[in-house]
């Protein structure tokens, strides 16, 4: 069983014993500290947003967080199944002091998470959730007298709302998509992008849409996170040629892999690089990627004379730096796209409809879209964490071994060589230390890759 208090909320396996994994007692204490830091940093909070994927934890998590918010006098406004952008749309549009998203994300099935919000609709800092940490660890909060219990209030609007703001967005060309006369393949890994990106898609305008894996029953049909080794049944449907392309949403939608006409990857790192450049040519300005992303949104931004910038990974951490520099567009490069014209927030919506506009535009394929891109090769590697590896200590053994090159140390360390980088960090999300790598070929990126993991797994 596994728990885990991060910058990406409070994440873990369902069952086991309290604190072990995310046992219903885990579920209701730390739902409760947000309650009373919500209610400590405004005293006229009222209301809190809850969206949910379509685990199938998700129903019994959802009762709990609901049940807890109103024993804490807040009321609630329960969204249903909702992807994780739709609910930080829902926060602001429904006025709202917070939000909770109940996802784990990329996770498989065994793993629930508690998103945290604040009334921007955007993640909690690092600071303010180790607040609540803090709060949970001392059960240091006070439960509303009957008088003063919440109300559940019930609006399953939000994703009709929020296909609706994508599509009205400047440069979101829904005639120029709907001439294209595209043929999209959709697979939603059996979560709540089944529901969601079928509607966008109709809604943009695509006619002929083959889904695959939308039903939003939280079976998940293959390994949930949007990778190319999860990906085979939709790379397998797609090698005919009949298809224009396939997109691939995560459980909870925050994240888009696209795949080419031919079956093949378009690559997640060059869903952002693809957005990015169609954005810049239409409103110049800075972008942002987290310091695990490819260079090549670094090559298209100064093509278009912009400038680039690199935060720590998490999209917390990218959004202050969009913030800080104003930037028109940014995101991670695990296919998470923030279009700050909407929201700060990764959105596979926003995603969807900007790439299929720029598809339309250029008349082009997929594949030949992907060449006219700076070519690299990225390798993402994991080392499984045991209680004996002292990662501080690691990380500071690899900074010295490499101090003759490039190092960034903001995020775990990343090493920049002059054909390509590594970069170590342990994960917010899992037990394991990720070890990324890019070179003009795969082989270069694994050479890269392997200089620095023999280190670690010598320890």
């Amino acid at each position: 069983m596994s728990l885990i208090k991060s910058i990406s909320g409070i994440r873990g396996t369902i069952g086991g014993k309290m604190g072990e994994g995310l046992s219903g007692v885990d579920i209701v204490k730390f739902t409760a500290a947000y309650a009373s830091f919500i209610k400590a940093n405004n005293p006229r909070a009222t209301k809190i947003v809850v969206g949910r994927d379509a685990r199938l934890s998700g129903k019994m998590v959802e009762h709990l967080v609901v049940g807890t918010l109103l024993s804490m006098g807040l009321d609630v406004i329960n969204i249903g199944l909702a992807t994780t952008p739709t609910t930080e749309v829902a926060v602001t549009g429904c006025n709202a002091d917070g939000g909770i998203i109940l996802t784990a994300s990329h996770n498989p099935k065994q793993w629930n998470a508690l998103k945290l919000l604040n009334s921007k609709g955007e993640f909690l800092s690092d600071k303010e959730g180790k607040q609540i940490i803090a709060l949970a660890e001392k059960d240091d909060y006070s439960f509303a007298e009957v008088d003063s219990l919440g109300k559940e209030y019930k609006d399953e609007t939000w994703s009709l709302r929020h296909i609706e703001m994508v599509k009205n967005l400047k440069l979101v060309d829904c005639d120029a998509i709907e001439k294209a006369e595209f043929t999209v393949v959709v697979d939603a890994v059996n979560s709540v992008g089944g529901m969601v990106i079928p509607q966008l898609l109709r809604a943009l305008g695509v006619k002929n849409i083959v889904e695959l894996n939308c039903e939003a029953t939280g079976k998940f049909a293959h390994n949930p996170e949007p990778i190319p080794e999860n990906l085979t049944d939709i790379s397998q449907l797609m090698r005919d040629g009949k298809a224009d392309v396939g997109f691939v949403v995560d459980p909870d939608v925050d994240r888009l892999a696209i795949v080419m006409e031919n079956g093949e990857m378009f690559v997640e790192e060059y869903t952002l690089v693809a957005v990015a450049d169609y954005v810049l040519r239409h409103t110049p300005g800075s972008t942002v990627s987290n310091l695990s992303s490819s260079r090549a949104l670094s090559d298209v931004t100064k093509k278009h004379g912009c400038s680039y910038s690199a935060a720590a990974v998490g999209e917390v951490n990218v959004v202050d730096k969009m913030k800080s520099t104003n930037a028109v567009i940014g995101g991670e490069g695990n296919g998470g796209v923030i279009y700050p014209e909407l929201h700060y927030g990764r959105d596979a919506l926003v995603g969807v409809a900007l790439f299929l506009t720029l598809l339309a535009k250029e008349g082009k394929k997929v594949s030949d879209l992907k060449k006219t891109y700076p070519s690299y090769s990225i390798v993402k590697n994991k080392v499984t964490l045991t209680p004996e590896i002292n990662v501080d200590a690691l990380l500071e053994k690899v900074k010295e071994l490499f101090k003759n090159e490039k190092v960034t140390d903001i995020d775990g360390v990343k090493i920049d060589f002059e054909d390509g980088w590594v970069h170590l960090r342990k994960s917010n999300t899992e037990p394991i230390i990720r070890v990324y790598s890019e070179a003009a070929s795969e082989q270069r990126a694994q050479e890269l890759a392997k200089s620095v993991m023999d280190i670690v797994e010598r320890g």
